[in-house]
């Protein structure tokens, strides 16, 4: 009988910051906020700069399509989502040469190798595969074909290939979960609440989360894995908050203090939609929430409003 090879060392770090990109189909805000999340749970301090594309969707695999999701946490009180990523995830070629210029040499880049096909490389103008042509010998390189060992893990659910491919992103955040030891209940237990309704989706993407982390666990290309512990701050309750939910409190406070009944008359669209979500849950406040059939008739609404006395 021989003896188990040791796992991956474990270094502890007192702050990292992950950045994901790709197509704006790729889910990298969903992954982003996902980890966010644990990362709170877990109690290090934190702070995210999630980056939307353009209104009008862009065609897939073009630069200005591309979505990215940037977290800064720390065992210590930080105040920035940091300047540039230690950890680089590329879901294809776009998320690669729209953000590979802030990765610092010696930072961890984490490659969906799938979508580097020849058209894909094209579409942003590389005329040759950074995979291939040394260009990224200055990084700490990991190629892992996500999207080909997803549709694999979850053959067996009976999910079309587009289907299974959808849910390579939490493929990442598996990996990503066990590079820094986060904890997978959390995340096992808030994908079958938002897919409480078609619980076969829910399974698959867990399955695709633990698939991620089992490859993190078996493979050899990683010799560390990370530990960011618990920030030490001052005693207390904390809660984590997004800039449309602080947004939303402000424009409560104003109509409170200014003693007038506020009206919010709007679009929804990303990422502004949540900012219609959280004022409508407070009606209490003397607070009415219009949804508009375009922008331009939610800001008739909104001046209409304004001249009956409300805060718009």
């Amino acid at each position: 009988m021989t003896a188990a090879a040791p796992g991956p060392a474990v270094k502890e770090v007192d702050r990292v910051v992950i950045r994901f990109a790709g197509d704006s189909g790729d889910g990298m805000q969903l992954t982003g906020d996902r980890f966010t999340s644990e990362a709170a749970t877990f109690g290090n301090d934190l702070a995210t700069l999630p980056d939307f594309p353009a209104e009008i969707r862009a065609p897939q695999g073009t630069l200005p399509g591309v979505s990215s999701f940037q977290l800064h946490f720390a065992d210590y009180d930080i105040r920035t989502p940091g300047d540039c990523p230690d950890v680089l995830v590329a879901m294809d070629p776009a998320g690669l040469k729209a953000n590979i210029a802030d990765l610092p040499a010696g930072g961890i880049l984490i490659v969906n190798t799938d979508e580097f096909t020849k058209r894909n490389l094209a579409k942003v103008g590389y005329t040759s595969n950074p995979m291939e042509d040394q260009s990224l010998a200055s990084f700490q390189v990991h190629q892992v074909a996500m999207a080909s060992i997803t549709r694999a893990a979850l053959e067996p659910t009976g999910l079309s290939k587009k289907d299974a491919e959808r849910a390579k992103n939490m493929f990442a955040l598996g990996l990503l979960s066990w590079m820094y030891n986060r904890e997978t209940v959390g995340t096992e237990r808030f994908l079958r609440e938002k897919f409480a309704k078609n619980p076969a989706i829910a399974e698959a993407n867990i399955l695709a989360f633990h698939t991620g982390w089992n490859y993190g666990e078996t493979t050899e290309s990683f010799a560390v894995t990370y530990l960011v512990a618990p920030a030490k701050l001052i005693a207390g309750i904390y809660r984590q908050i997004t800039g449309n939910t602080a947004l939303v409190y402000g424009i409560i406070a104003v109509g409170q203090c200014a003693k007038r009944p506020v009206f919010l008359g709007t679009y929804p669209i990303t990422p502004a939609s949540d900012v219609l979500h959280e004022l409508a849950k407070h009606k209490n406040f003397d607070v009415t929430t219009f949804q508009a059939e375009d922008e331009i008739a939610g800001i008739g609404a909104a001046l209409g409003a304004s001249f009956r006395g409300r805060s718009a």
